[in-house]
């Protein structure tokens, strides 16, 4: 079997045999952990140093990772030799798998060949220098095995050169993924899917610049974590963000190259992450550290976290969107007191003009009745109709959940009497979401639609920090007394 997983590692151009000997990666009791230092800002003649390796001896120390990646501007300045030579003997010294992604200033003081040379003689580097007939340098995937008598490839950690500067300034000042890279990305994620049976193989990306979609996060207000400055993306968009919706398998995104954000948030189901500024030269006011991902095996789903010589910040949950703090602090509303009775939903159709969900109530009631699960499917006109629906929902257990309605035209969504989920006006589809925390049990659920003219959607959906997100489904919905 070793042989074989070797073999399959060469012949996916990904890792050399030497490198892929000194280590191979298995989860263990189902769990695997990957740090990001990012931006170490490296000054070899600086007293600053010391500081900065302490940082990183702490987090090794405190969260045990089976794999650290270094995503950029590692040392930058020189002597770069005697930096990385530093560097790298922490994690020699710590005895700890690391790999490197290239920085926009790394080559500023050393090649990359070089680095790459060096980093190589490293008994705990486990990466590569990447194909040489692609754009950059690093470009490799590592593989995470189920165990090591199995040999089935569970996750995958994609590590990019997001290169540097390019010349043209009417793109702006930084180069991007370019079309060769994301060629090599997509027929290693191909490959990786069709071996697992045609399902693609949850994975995570790493590199320095972020991508040009980090700026739609950017005052979302659905991200988690500091944004105290811009994103210095490229201007250019190099597709290797749709490349990953196409793929199915990268679940997250994480970067550096932007000291004072470590934020997270999901974009098109993608989590866009930055890590944790780690090095004490670098610029920034947050406190240095690094950010902590914990892969589950058989699952697209990872929580993660910034650790720091103080100890953990919250915890962010994918695929959820939810977090540790405000499972903490929001007010939990109580269940009710019954027990569950028929599974359904009571409804009232209207039918007359709105603008807006208020306007329902002075709409003409058509008829009343019950349904297995929230629809407008049995509406008799196109246009111009209303619908109140309410139903009891079962909650699994307690917790923080994402209420989410997709709809044309508006929709709120109550939760014992809380607006939760407001979608209201005349519109074209489009989502709206909200959180609420509750506990285990029955919970009043109502939802209020109309559809003005032009198109007629409407979608009630959830999530958890254990549950993905769904439609609500008819076993959970009962009929209110």
């Amino acid at each position: 079997m070793r042989k074989t997983v070797i073999l399959l590692v060469v012949l996916l151009g990904c890792i050399p045999v030497t490198a892929f000997a000194q280590k191979q990666f298995f989860f263990k009791d189902g769990r695997f952990v990957v740090a990001q230092f990012t931006d170490l800002h490296w000054t070899p003649q600086s007293a600053k140093c010391a500081e900065t390796a302490a940082t990183i001896r702490a987090v090794l120390k405190a969260e045990q990772p089976d794999i650290a990646v270094l995503s950029g501007d590692v040392v930058t300045e020189d002597p770069a030799m005697e930096g990385w030579k530093a560097v790298v003997a922490i994690f020699n010294e710590a005895k700890v798998p690391f790999v490197v992604t290239m920085g926009n200033h790394d080559a500023e003081y050393m090649t990359k060949d070089d680095i790459y040379d060096f980093l190589l003689k490293s008994p705990y580097y486990v990466g590569a220098k990447g194909p040489e007939e692609i754009m950059g340098c690093g470009n490799c995937v590592i593989p995470v095995y189920d165990s090591p008598n199995k040999g089935k490839v569970e996750a995958l950690l994609y590590c990019m050169d997001s290169n540097d500067y390019q010349p043209n300034k009417l793109y702006g000042a930084y180069d991007w993924i370019h079309f060769d890279q994301i060629e090599w990305y997509r027929k290693q994620s191909a490959r990786f899917t069709a071996e697992n049976g045609g399902v693609p193989v949850p994975a995570l990306a790493f590199f320095h610049i972020p991508l040009l979609e980090y700026n739609e996060l950017a005052d979302d207000g659905k991200t988690f974590g500091n944004a105290l400055e811009g994103v210095a993306s490229s201007r250019i968009n190099s597709g290797m963000f749709s490349s990953f919706i196409e793929m199915k398998d990268v679940m997250g995104v994480f970067v550096g190259h932007d000291h004072d954000n470590d934020y997270i948030g999901i974009d098109k189901g993608i989590a866009l992450g930055f890590g944790r500024v780690t090095g004490t030269d670098a610029y920034g006011s947050l406190t240095r550290g690094a950010r902590i991902i914990e892969l589950f095996e058989g699952k697209s789903k990872f929580d993660t976290w910034i650790a720091t010589p103080a100890g953990r910040e919250a915890e962010y949950y994918y695929p959820s969107g939810l977090n540790s703090e405000e499972a903490q602090t929001m007010d939990y509303l109580p269940a009710m007191k019954a027990v569950p009775g028929k599974h359904g939903v009571a409804y009232t159709y209207y039918e007359g003009k709105c603008k807006r969900v208020e306007d329902i109530a002075s709409c003409q009631v058509v008829k009343k009745g019950t349904m297995e699960n929230i629809s407008i499917e049995e509406a008799t006109v196109t246009d111009h109709f209303a619908y109140d629906f309410r139903t009891l929902i079962q909650i699994p257990e307690k917790g923080v959940y994402r209420f989410y309605t997709f709809s044309d035209d508006g929709s709120v969504l109550y939760i014992d009497g809380k607006l939760v989920v407001d979608n209201d006006g005349g519109h074209s589809a489009r989502r709206s979401e909200g959180k609420i925390a509750l506990e285990k049990g029955l919970h009043e659920l109502r939802v209020l639609y109309f559809e003005d003219y032009m198109g007629q959607e409407l979608e009630v959906g959830y999530s958890g920090r254990n549950i993905l997100e769904t439609p609500l489904p008819d076993s959970m919905l009962y009929l209110p007394e």
